[in-house]
């Protein structure tokens, strides 16, 4: 997400530094964006950076911080100006992890993974040439980083990922129990073509942003689009393997008697945020009514 918004939004300085690492895959970022109190309404985050010097101090709490426990840099947004009308106001920085100030909780979520953290700052300097863009103008940076965090093609992989597995064990015999199989119900196999073709859309809708970034374009309502669909896909998919593996569906991975080593169990529960982290659906659709479609709000 970082590295695109570098190459549009950043300086020679921060492009020579940051680039070439991403593209080597030698450093992992995470992002700096949700609050408690600021999630699908973003601009309302409070998380302060107080200009000294050479060196802003910020402080504040973010939320949902993906994968912080394993990266060596964060991409914040913060507030500069606390006084500006809340789009504005905002700066965006690029931060070290290993600074001083910055502290990593893991939330453990239901399915029992550790993803998501709690990322404190205590007084953490950073240099002000780690802004990136100009000083009260980083939301409309950020909406650069979201429609790309949006577009990726990675949300139909990681269904196909799952769903090609659950065609293998489905047309086994007994996998439906007693020697049946499961295709052999119609209403599974439906289920099954559902999803098959669904996946096609879902990565030509991938494919599209990412031909449109490739010509130098930001796909934003189609970001969304891609988003939207696949994100929901993905609870799609999970709600009708479940219902087709029956009770021992819902298993936990480690259960000698979970079908595809409870994936799906695991699947069920995870894609809950499927369509709330990265901007909710009825955000997503209110982009594209009103950016693609050129609908009025209200």
């Amino acid at each position: 997400m970082v590295g695109p918004v570098l190459i549009i939004h950043g300086n020679e300085e921060q492009r020579r530094e940051h680039l070439p690492r991403i593209a080597a895959g030698e450093v992992m970022w995470c992002q700096g964006f949700s609050e408690p109190g600021a999630g699908s309404d973003l601009a309302s985050l409070q998380a302060r950076a107080v200009r000294d010097g050479d060196e802003y101090v910020i402080n504040g709490q973010k939320i949902w911080t993906s994968g912080a426990q394993f990266t060596d840099w964060i991409h914040v947004l913060t507030r500069t100006d606390p006084d500006a009308p809340k789009h504005r106001g905002i700066s965006y920085f690029m931060l070290d992890m290993r600074m001083l100030g910055i502290t990593v909780r893991p939330i453990v979520q239901m399915h029992d993974a550790r993803g998501f953290n709690e990322t404190f700052f205590e007084d953490v300097r950073v240099p002000a040439k780690n802004r990136l863009g100009e000083e009260n103008r980083g939301w409309y940076v950020a909406t650069r980083t979201l429609d790309f965090e949006r577009s990726g093609v990675h949300r139909a992989a990681a269904v196909e990922r799952v769903f090609r597995p659950l065609l293998e064990h489905a047309a086994q015999p007994g996998s439906a129990g007693e020697g049946r199989r499961i295709v052999d119900h119609l209403p599974n196999r439906l289920a099954l073509a559902d999803t098959a073709i669904e996946l096609e859309v879902g990565r030509v809708l991938g494919y599209r942003v990412a031909w449109m970034q490739s010509r130098g374009l930001v796909g934003n309502c189609e970001a969304s689009m891609s988003k939207a669909f696949n994100s929901e896909l993905s609870q799609r998919n999970a709600r009708r393997a479940i219902n087709m593996l029956g009770l021992h569906g819902a298993l936990r991975p480690g259960s000698a008697h979970a079908p595809l080593e409870g994936r799906y169990c695991a699947s069920y529960m995870s894609t809950v945020s499927a369509t709330i982290a990265a901007g909710t659906s009825e955000v997503q659709r209110n982009i594209i009514a009103n950016r693609g479609l050129g609908l009025p709000r209200g």
